[in-house]
């Protein structure tokens, strides 16, 4: 008998779905053993449900093909079938809020892929090298909610993804910074199943996202706030103004970065000591050993034509951060391109991340 933690799949027959089924085929630690989605799926053999509509480059996953998939508005039917479930939920946002909160008010943790639940105060909006200590909230969360077991914990936007761990490690290192301007060139995959139509995206750029710059300017507020009183408290800075853009690209967001520093001239850090930041930043996903931790979280290249989706975006796995094109600002004070994998950091496998780091500091534990 498996001595993994049996864990559940909300929405498992959508795009991000299949991805966490996929990513957690060999997990060390995680089991499949329950799947859910909506109603016109309920009752059938997983397989069956995805025959016609699997998206992952890979054959189904035997562990997962003959589960029998449950009505995901129901979530008295996990009892017992999982400890916690991944939330990869594609319903109106007052629809997820509530259904993952059902899950909760059943003792069952969310780890959620979903947005509807990013800006509730006591729900930890996590990247686990940046923002681990806003842990600390969820006995708050539990007690206002009057959960024994369950509570709701969520992932950020894929786009922060390009660029918050190398803003966070020089904030880290005394160097805060007070504005941005960021420009991403984000992936069709960003915009799930069947996504953007052929014909907006071949040969073309679309430049606008609906909700993309709003996300984009505030989470990373949340992400480098701090716990105050059981409830999360908004950084001030960075100030970020943002246009987001999709690009014919499959997978891979890239993010076009100007950033200036909140210290005087004489104070602000070379190129070098940048590059030396990044390089050798580390956090407690690595120190903790992670199973979905890159040992590198930000890599820097020094060719002039790199990150480039297609050559960079697997590195670490699929959830290192990389960067290139380090140099002097005319305007701010330096800028730079940076590159993830939006589907894995950005989506499924940066969920799975949490869901290691929250079983590592016992959060699973009952």
């Amino acid at each position: 008998m498996s001595d993994k933690i049996k864990v559940g799949v909300l929405g498992a027959t959508g795009m991000v779905g299949q991805r966490y089924i996929k990513l957690l085929e060999d997990h060390p630690w995680f089991e499949v053993t329950y799947v859910a989605a909506s109603p016109r799926s309920a009752g059938k053999l997983y397989k069956d449900a995805v025959s016609s509509r699997w998206l992952i480059g890979a054959n189904i996953p035997a562990g997962v093909a003959n589960l029998i998939v449950e009505d995901a508005n129901d979530a008295s039917k996990a009892i017992g079938k999982c400890k916690f479930v991944f939330s990869a939920l594609e319903m109106g946002k007052d629809e997820i809020k509530a259904l993952e909160k059902a899950y909760a008010a059943e003792g069952i943790p969310v780890v959620s892929n979903a947005s509807a639940n990013r800006w509730t105060e006591d729900v930890p909006m996590l990247i686990p090298e940046i923002n681990f200590a806003h842990l600390d909230v969820i006995a708050e969360q539990k007690k206002h909610n009057g959960f024994e077991n369950g509570f709701v914990a969520v992932k950020p936007n894929c786009s922060l993804q390009t660029y918050m761990m190398p803003l966070h490690a020089l904030i880290q290192a005394g160097y805060p910074v007070k504005r941005m301007i960021v420009t991403t060139l984000q992936a069709t995959s960003g915009a799930g199943y069947p996504g953007v139509p052929s014909f907006d995206m071949i040969d073309n750029i679309v430049p606008f996202i609906g909700g993309e710059e709003e996300k984009t300017e505030k989470e990373c507020l949340k992400i480098l706030g701090s716990v105050v009183d059981g409830k999360i408290q908004n950084a001030e800075y960075p100030i970020v103004s943002s246009t987001c853009t999709r690009v014919p690209v499959i997978d891979g967001h890239t993010a076009c970065v100007s950033l200036e520093f909140d210290l005087p001239e004489d104070k602000k850090p070379s190129l070098e000591e940048i590059e030396k930041i990044w390089t050798s930043y580390t956090s407690v996903p690595q120190e903790l050993n992670l199973p979905s931790a890159p040992k590198q979280p930000i890599v820097v290249r020094h060719e002039e034509n790199r990150p480039q989706p297609r050559r960079d975006r697997e590195e670490g796995n699929g959830m290192s951060c990389v960067i290139g094109r380090l140099r002097p600002c005319n305007v701010f004070d330096v800028k730079f391109v940076a590159l993830s994998h939006n589907t894995k950091r950005g989506a499924a496998m940066g969920g799975i991340l949490n869901a290691e780091l929250l079983k590592a500091k016992g959060f699973f534990d009952f």
